[in-house]
C-alpha cells in the first residue's frame, strides 16, 4: 500500500470527522458568509467551545474568517475539499470493483437458493381425488418399429 503522508490532508479529514464541524460547512455553503453568532446559535454549546470548533476548520483551510468592527464572519473555501476528494478518488476504482464483486457473490447465492428449495404443492390436494384411484392406463398398439 501506498504511504501517503499529508498534513494539509490530514487536517481536513480530521476537520470533516467531527458532525458539528460538517454542519458548520453545510451552512456556510448555503448561506454564504455568517456571523459567527449565526453560526453558533443551532449548535447549543459555549462560544468559547464553538471557536474552537471554527478554529480546527480554519487550521485546516476550509473556512476563512473575516472581522469588521466587532462582528467576525466566517466563509467557505472548497480548495482543500477539493484535494480530499481527490485522493478518494484514487480508491473509487478500488471499492467499486469490490463491491460490484459482492453483489455478483449475493446474486450467486441468491439463485443458488431459489433452485435448492423444495417443491412445495400449490395448492392442497382435495379429498375427492385421493379417495378415487385413478386407473391405469394402457398402451396401444404398438409403433412402427426401425428398419435397418
Amino acid at each position: 500500500m501506498v504511504q501517503y503522508q499529508d498534513a494539509t490532508l490530514d487536517r481536513v479529514f480530521g476537520a470533516l470527522a467531527d458532525p458539528t464541524r460538517r454542519q458548520v460547512l453545510e451552512s456556510l455553503g448555503q448561506g454564504g458568509s455568517l456571523a459567527v453568532s449565526e453560526l453558533a446559535g443551532p449548535h447549543g454549546m459555549s462560544l468559547p467551545g464553538f471557536m474552537k470548533h471554527l478554529r480546527v476548520l480554519e487550521d485546516a483551510g476550509l473556512i476563512a474568517r473575516n472581522k469588521e468592527g466587532r462582528v467576525v464572519s466566517c466563509e467557505l473555501s472548497a480548495a482543500p475539499m477539493k484535494a480530499a476528494a481527490a485522493w478518494m478518488q484514487c480508491y473509487e476504482k478500488f471499492w467499486t470493483d469490490k463491491l460490484d464483486a459482492l453483489a455478483r457473490y449475493l446474486y450467486q447465492q441468491e439463485e443458488l437458493q431459489t433452485w435448492n428449495k423444495p417443491a412445495s404443492p400449490k395448492s392442497p390436494p382435495s379429498s375427492s381425488r385421493a379417495s378415487t384411484p385413478s386407473s391405469r392406463k394402457r398402451s396401444g398398439a404398438r409403433g412402427p418399429t426401425r428398419r435397418r
